[in-house]
């Protein structure tokens, strides 16, 4: 059984190799942009909508209030492509891998790490577009200046903790779910596989969660920050 999709090698030609990783998160960001393009090609603002259009708006509603609710003020609406983008590509790498043959690319580090760095860049671009470069670097030396190696630090541990526990739960799902389904395939495949579907659902939205925690503390520092006199 391999550990994670990044040690199975659909294709190799000299030094350039594909891995399952790579393959199924190709797969799974086309099957984003079909879905979306079906969804999106009859957009209609008045009259009967169709069943994808209905779907997208209760997915997007749903993504807009929990975005609210976790920053706890209006016009968030900035934050929607970035943090429903997150949600969408975790839950259907996912929820995929109940199809035969499916490799999660969630269950690659690799995959998880560009995940969480990109969460990590986008913290300072929302508090910088905010707030500005000068106010948001500030915080770093606050309250004294000693304190820059301690955000840092932080700052640095934050992602490799959100990398590494969307990797260790989709991987560990993986292994439980086949050593299940090994020792009594007749009696847990139905129940482990909705169970399964369950915790991909989850570990998306956990992921999503923080990630919008962690861009709305960032903009609610600025907010509270004293703006600097005018002359």
């Amino acid at each position: 059984m391999e550990i994670t999709p990044d040690h199975l090698i659909l294709f190799q030609w000299g030094f350039v190799h594909l891995n399952a990783t790579i393959v199924y998160t190709w797969g799974v960001m086309l099957l984003l942009i079909l879905a979306a393009w079906v969804a999106t090609r009859k957009i209609r603002l008045e009259g009967p909508r169709s069943r994808w259009q209905n779907a997208m708006e209760a997915i997007v509603l749903g993504i807009r209030g929990q975005i609210r609710e976790v920053s706890g003020r209006e016009g968030t609406d900035d934050y929607i492509p970035f943090i429903g983008t997150l949600f969408l590509f975790i839950a259907a790498s996912n929820e995929l891998h109940v199809v035969p043959g499916w490799h999660a690319p969630t269950a690659s580090l690799s995959t998880t790490a560009a995940l969480a760095i990109c969460v990590a860049v986008s913290v300072p671009v929302f508090g910088i577009r905010k707030g500005g470069l000068k106010r948001y670097l500030h915080h770093y030396l606050s309250p004294v200046f000693v304190m820059l190696p301690i955000h840092l630090i932080s700052e640095v541990s934050r992602t490799i903790a959100l990398a590494v526990r969307l990797f260790g739960n989709i991987m560990s799902g993986s292994m439980l779910v086949a050593i299940l389904l090994a020792l009594a395939p007749l009696f847990f495949p139905v129940p482990v596989q909705a169970l399964d579907l369950v915790i991909g659902l989850i570990q998306a939205y956990i992921f999503a969660i923080l990630a919008m925690v962690f861009i709305a503390a960032a903009v609610r520092r600025e907010d509270e920050r004293p703006q600097e006199p005018t002359t």
